[in-house]
This record gives C-alpha cells, sequence and structure tokens, in this order.
C-alpha cells in the first residue's frame, strides 16, 4: 500500500452555535489540511497519483472554504461548524473529486491551530 499527503491552509470564520464559551461568539482560525490518500498500484510513470492533481482538486474544495463564514455553507446547516465536521467535509468532497483516480482518500486532519486538530477517516 501506498500513501501520499498533500497540505494546504485556509483562513475562515465560524462560531459554534449552542456552546458554551467563547467559540460560540464569531471568531477566525488559519486552517492547516492534511490529505492522505492511498492505493496500491503504481501508474506506468510510477505515481500513484501525479501530486499536481491531489493539490487542484484540494484547492477546489478550500475556495470554498476560505474567507468565508463556514457556517453559511449548506453541508453544515444542522452540523456544527467544528474541526470534526469540516475535516468530513473535505474528506466527502475529495473523494468525489478524486474518484475517477486510482486512490482512496484515508484521512483528512484539519488543524486550528498549531496546537489543536480533527480528522476525519473512514
Amino acid at each position: 500500500m501506498f500513501t501520499l499527503c498533500v497540505k494546504d491552509s485556509f483562513a475562515a470564520a465560524h462560531r459554534l452555535v449552542g456552546y458554551k464559551g467563547k467559540c460560540e461568539e464569531l471568531h477566525g482560525h488559519n486552517f492547516a489540511v492534511e490529505v492522505y490518500l492511498s492505493g496500491d498500484s503504481l501508474g506506468d510513470d510510477g505515481m500513484l497519483v501525479d501530486f499536481k492533481t491531489i493539490k487542484a482538486n484540494l484547492q477546489k474544495v478550500l475556495d470554498v472554504l476560505d474567507h468565508k463564514y463556514i457556517n453559511d455553507i449548506p453541508f453544515f446547516a444542522g452540523r456544527a461548524s467544528s474541526a470534526e465536521y469540516i475535516a468530513m467535509y473535505i474528506f466527502t468532497e475529495m473523494e468525489r473529486l478524486m474518484g475517477a483516480e486510482r486512490v482512496s482518500v484515508g484521512r483528512v486532519t484539519v488543524w486550528e491551530s498549531e496546537k489543536a486538530c480533527a480528522s476525519y477517516e473512514r
């Protein structure tokens, strides 16, 4: 099994509705994102998938989030805009965009600070 990882970042605002504490108020983060993909076989070029393809797809996903109010994105209607759900959103979107490749999304980790992260994996 081969595993690849790409990292990127985005800035966004959100609030945790119903949370008892400061995070219930509107605030923002400079989020860092790690996406792990894996697969069993390499192509004729010796690569699982070109990093350029992964980065381009991740950028499409992050463009929806970057400099936005996360609570307004339809995926988060009825869900908390927590790091956990942000990781799930990115995972789901990357899975959809990478579907034609010979890889599967293994895990997405979202860092909301240098000291705190959440991951989603199947």
